[in-house]
Formats: C-alpha cells, sequence, structure tokens
C-alpha cells in the first residue's frame, strides 16, 4: 500500500478545487449546526470540534453530577443510573462512522468517524429485568420544545422531548451502545454530553443524543422525529401499476463519495470515503469524464465493519480543463451504490446513497 494510508495532505500537495462547490461554503452556519468540510479529512477518526451536529431542539446542559439514565416501564426493577454507575460497568470501545440522513451534494458534510467508548445497551436492560412484553424500546433525549401534532386538520402545541425506539430484537442485540466518550474524551455538548445512544449501521437520527431517559412499552411509539419526519417516500412499479410507499430511516444505504482532488507533482489523487451499514465490502471504482470504471485502494486503518472507509485512487495523465469524476462502491452481496436516475422515483431528500459527480479544473 502506498504512504497515504493516513491521507493528511502532503506539504507538497494542492488541493484542486471543486468548481461545483458554493462559494459562500460555511461549516459552521450556526451554534446549531456545523458540517464537516470533508477536503480537510486527515486520518481515520474525526475531531470531536468538527464532527458534525445537527439537531431539532437546541443544546441542554446537563450537569453530570446530578445526572440520571432512567429505565422505565416494562421492566422488572425500574432502574436509576448515575454516570459513575456506567462507567464502572465493563466498557466497550467502537470504531463507528455515520451521517445525517439528509446528508446529501454538494457538500457531504453531515458525517464523520469516530472511536467510542460506552457501555452495551444490553448490559443496562438486563439489569432492569425486561418483561416479556416489553416490544418497544423509546429513548428519550433530554432536549425538549414545544411542537405542533397535526390531528386531522387540528394543531395541538405539546412540550415533547426528542425521541426514538427500537424493536426488541434490535435493542436486545450485542451491537447498540450507551456511549459516554468520544476519541478517548468526554462527549462534548453538541455530540450529547454525558450520553448518547448509538445503533450501529443506523443513521444519525437513531443515535439519540443526552440520553435521559429508557422507557419499554408493547405498543409502537408514534412521535414526531420517528413516525412523521423521518420517512422516505418512494415508489415502485409492482404488477404494471406505480406504488407509493413510506418506509422509516433505520440503516444506512450503500454510498460513496469524493471528498478531494490534489496535486503532487505531475500526478493526482483522489480522496473518497464509504458509508453503510457495516455489510462488507466488494469493490470502490472512479470513473472520469464517463469513462471506464478504476478500482480504488481502500485504507486498512478504516477497515472496522462500522467505520467509515477511506480509499485514494491515482489519476495519471490528467490533460487540463474541465474534468468530472464519480466514485461508486459494490458490497458483498452484489449491492451496487445507485446513480441519481435509479433513484428517481425517490421523492424525500432523506437516505440520498446516489453517485455524486465532482467537477474539477486541471490548470
Amino acid at each position: 500500500l502506498p504512504d497515504w494510508a493516513i491521507p493528511a495532505l502532503a506539504q507538497d500537495d494542492t488541493l484542486v478545487p471543486f468548481t461545483d462547490l458554493p462559494a459562500n461554503f460555511n461549516p459552521a452556519p450556526s451554534p446549531e449546526r456545523r458540517t464537516l468540510d470533508i477536503r480537510t479529512i486527515d486520518g481515520p477518526f474525526t475531531p470531536a470540534d468538527r464532527f458534525f451536529t445537527t439537531q431539532h431542539l437546541g443544546h441542554p446542559v446537563i450537569d453530570p453530577a446530578t445526572f440520571a439514565l432512567r429505565v422505565s416501564g416494562l421492566v422488572e426493577r425500574p432502574k436509576s443510573f448515575a454516570l459513575a454507575d456506567l462507567r464502572k460497568m465493563r466498557s466497550v470501545e467502537l470504531a463507528f462512522g455515520f451521517e445525517c440522513s439528509g446528508n446529501r451534494r454538494p457538500l457531504q458534510g453531515l458525517s464523520g468517524n469516530g472511536r467510542w467508548t460506552g457501555v452495551p445497551l444490553k448490559a443496562v436492560l438486563d439489569q432492569a429485568g425486561v418483561k416479556p412484553e416489553a416490544r418497544e424500546f423509546v429513548f428519550f433525549g433530554a432536549d425538549h420544545g414545544e411542537e405542533d401534532v397535526d390531528f386531522r386538520g387540528q394543531i395541538h402545541k405539546v412540550d415533547q422531548q426528542f425521541g426514538r425506539s427500537l424493536t426488541r430484537e434490535k435493542a436486545l442485540s450485542p451491537e447498540p451502545l450507551l456511549a459516554y466518550a468520544l476519541n478517548g474524551e468526554p462527549l462534548t455538548r453538541h455530540q450529547g454530553f454525558p450520553l448518547r445512544l448509538l445503533v450501529p449501521g443506523w443513521y444519525g437520527v437513531a443515535h439519540v443524543k443526552w440520553l435521559s431517559n429508557i422507557h419499554l412499552q408493547e405498543d409502537p411509539y408514534l412521535g414526531k422525529y420517528q413516525a412523521r419526519w423521518y420517512r422516505t417516500l418512494k415508489g415502485e412499479m409492482v404488477g404494471g401499476e406505480m406504488k407509493w410507499e413510506e418506509t422509516a430511516i433505520t440503516r444506512m444505504k450503500l454510498k460513496s463519495f469524493i471528498a478531494r482532488v490534489t496535486r503532487d507533482g505531475g500526478g493526482h489523487k483522489v480522496l473518497g470515503v464509504v458509508l453503510n451499514d457495516g455489510t462488507p465490502l466488494k469493490s470502490v471504482e472512479v470513473s472520469v469524464d464517463g469513462g471506464p470504471w478504476r478500482p480504488a485502494v481502500m485504507d486498512p486503518a478504516t477497515s472496522g465493519k462500522y467505520s467509515w472507509k477511506l480509499f485514494t485512487w491515482a489519476w495519471n495523465g490528467a490533460t487540463p480543463g474541465e474534468h468530472t469524476l464519480v466514485s461508486r462502491v459494490t458490497d458483498v452481496t452484489g449491492k451496487v451504490q445507485p446513480t441519481a436516475e435509479d433513484l428517481q422515483n425517490k421523492k424525500t431528500f432523506l437516505e440520498d446513497n446516489s453517485q455524486f459527480p465532482r467537477k474539477v479544473m486541471i490548470s
């Protein structure tokens, strides 16, 4: 493998600007929102102060000394865990990269990769004792606010916490994590200090920040950010008729994108990112100006199951002028990253995993 395995921008490399990037690009447009400038990726893990953040109900301030995670509902023993209680339990570390389900062109900056430390969710649930009739596991953050609930044209204003749910099967699986550290340091306020849920392989909305309550119930949870805001509407031809289906935002779709192009002497290097649900990958390829697909090389530092995968491709013989580059990824099941045309029947902008052509000017 070449020396770029940790793809920092080398001293002699020159960034080749994308001609399709907005001139007014701002990676931190407000205190409530921050995006990663993907052109600056310099290693397998995204620094906490550059990790993307987006939320709906602000950033609550929580005192770690009085913090308590409540486990309630259909459990044998309702429990309350202080942060110190969780830190005393067996910890695990997870390399996990994910994106917001709204992450899309031209920025792709609502994405990042971290080294997370925490406690398996199942270990906490086992202490509470899950009752057999518990089917829906609801996770509430400490962030809350007044929301409009529309019932047949009547608007009701109610104060609600942010909430998302998992099925019993998923919640009791070994993978969901209650994380209290990112890259070896306590979570930042933007990343959900002092505790957040992580569901490896799922989009960002599932990773409830400022986690304060886990409530087990029998009926499906129909909160605003579960049943209404985070849905994908897509049409499919069935028996010669278009059928429209709404699906929940859960597992990440197979996706790649080109993050930057640099010039080093007489050659050029292309750096890209792959995000997916943990299914092993078969290949990543790059095409220039509609030409043949050429194999790219994966960075071994990002080979973890749930890590994002960084790849590079050596672009030799680039001629002066504007060029269009695009990447595509294929997993071991044969699933290929779709084109924009493949997704033309998708009416919502969430889960946009289409191939993303980038334009650059070679001088």
